[in-house]
């Protein structure tokens, strides 16, 4: 990640912890409330697009209506982007999940946007702009309030609050900064660094709880115990899943190219917006969204579906994230992500039965997570989670492994902007440098 994080002081005393926790767990809780806030706004904007609309004008709404509506989509995040003040903040092709904070002018922009895309059944989830949102919120309020509290640790406090909302737990929050701070030559214990993010994630996971939040978890058979046969089989099938995202992943740039090349961000979100609802009309609404919701439609009854239409699905999904991602619709990848490794791992379970359902839907999240976010510990955790089987950890400990080594020497999934005239080098980077920047091409 580019945000530059403060060192820690390493002889800080548990009594200054206890006093900073305070406001943590403020931060914690208002990240929460922004992100509520959003979800439901788009809910509603969504069941009336979807749901009272088409039955007051008597319509399918799985029909044509879902051309119509995300075309529509497009051309409104399109004129959002054009006409609101800071044009939306950057496009999210471009962001990594945390990043300085953005000028408090971006935001209706960027909310609007998020808004929009959300509600009209785009394949992004909301954590990119999100994170974004409450990072620039809760630096504003610190500086009025706290002026002599850092600009980087609020914005951790709002990246690990909003991470911790997200995913209902702070152990996601926890699990993800401690590749960050590993990275930091900070002395002092981790966990004394830890003690803050962990303290936001959790109230902020907590109070989307009490909010009535569905949980990131979903019903599925025990594992039971670990076969020499399903660490074989496992490592295959995430291996394999790894292979299918790194395709996505190179894939990606072209589309970007492609949808960049029509110039005007109007005409870029509109022309996005219909191939979407053409994806949507072709694949239904569980291909649409940003995922969670048709993610337990799909674990619901795994047996519904044959290994055809699981793999249409997947397919379908995995287009709507490069397109929705390529044509300036402001949202995260992670959701549809997650969403495409349960099903490509419902689909490893229907071709080789032998594989548990558990450890197929985990393995195949871990392979797709992977490629998309380059950070094992998240990709662990959320096929854990959705899983919701403590007994495959040792397993998929071991599995990840060799995904990993796949994946370790690709570039980010993420447009890399050029860099500016100003800036530029003197000589041609190698090929090491760009493979450091994440090295993947640019529009």
């Amino acid at each position: 990640m580019s945000l530059a994080l403060p060192e820690t002081d390493p002889n800080v005393s548990p009594r200054r912890l206890a006093v900073l926790a305070v406001p943590a767990i403020l931060i914690g809780v208002l990240c929460a409330l922004i992100l509520w806030t959003l979800e439901q706004a788009a809910e509603l904007l969504g069941d009336a697009l979807y749901k009272t609309l088409p039955d007051a004008l008597g319509v399918d709404p799985s029909g044509w209506w879902i051309i119509l509506i995300l075309t529509l989509t497009g051309l409104a995040v399109g004129i959002t982007l054009t006409v609101m003040p800071g044009h939306g903040g950057p496009d999210s092709a471009t962001t990594e999940l945390m990043g300085p904070p953005l000028p408090l002018k971006t935001l209706p922009g960027l909310a609007l946007a998020t808004l929009l895309s959300l509600a009209g059944g785009v394949s992004l989830g909301p954590e990119n702009p999100i994170i974004a949102i409450n990072a620039a919120v809760i630096v504003a309020i610190l500086a009025r309030l706290v002026p002599k509290m850092p600009t980087q640790l609020a914005v951790l406090l709002a990246g690990a609050s909003t991470i911790g909302a997200l995913f209902g737990t702070p152990v996601a929050a926890a699990l993800l900064f401690t590749g960050i701070l590993a990275a930091l030559k900070a002395g002092g214990s981790l966990w004394d660094r830890l003690f803050l993010p962990v303290a936001a994630a959790g109230a902020a996971a907590l109070t989307m709880h009490v909010l009535g939040a569905p949980p990131f978890a979903f019903d599925l058979p025990d594992y039971g115990a670990p076969k020499l046969i399903d660490f074989v089989l496992g490592t295959v099938l995430t291996c394999a899943i790894v292979a299918l995202g790194l395709v996505m992943l190179y894939a990606f740039p072209f589309a970007y190219r492609a949808m960049h090349a029509l110039r005007h961000p109007i005409l870029i979100a509109t022309i996005g917006g219909l191939l979407l609802g053409i994806l949507g009309f072709i694949g239904g609404p569980i291909t649409m969204f940003k995922g969670l919701a048709q993610m337990g439609e799909l674990l619901q009854d795994p047996g519904a579906y044959d290994p055809g239409q699981l793999a249409m699905i997947a397919g379908i999904k995995a287009l709507a994230l490069l397109i929705a991602a390529a044509a300036l619709f402001r949202g995260g990848r992670i959701f549809p992500a997650t969403f495409i490794g349960v099903a490509l791992g419902l689909l490893g379970n229907a071709l080789f039965p032998s594989i548990p359902i558990g450890l197929a839907v985990a393995c195949g999240i871990i392979g797709i997570v992977l490629v998309v976010a380059r950070d094992g510990w998240l990709a662990l955790f959320i096929g854990l989670a959705v899983a919701g089987d403590i007994s495959l950890l040792p397993m998929l400990c071991v599995i990840i492994l060799p995904a990993w080594l796949l994946v370790s020497a690709a570039p980010e999934f993420r447009i890399v902007p050029p860099p500016k005239a100003d800036s530029a080098p003197a000589v041609p980077p190698t090929k090491q440098s760009k493979r450091a920047r994440g090295g993947a091409p640019t529009s």
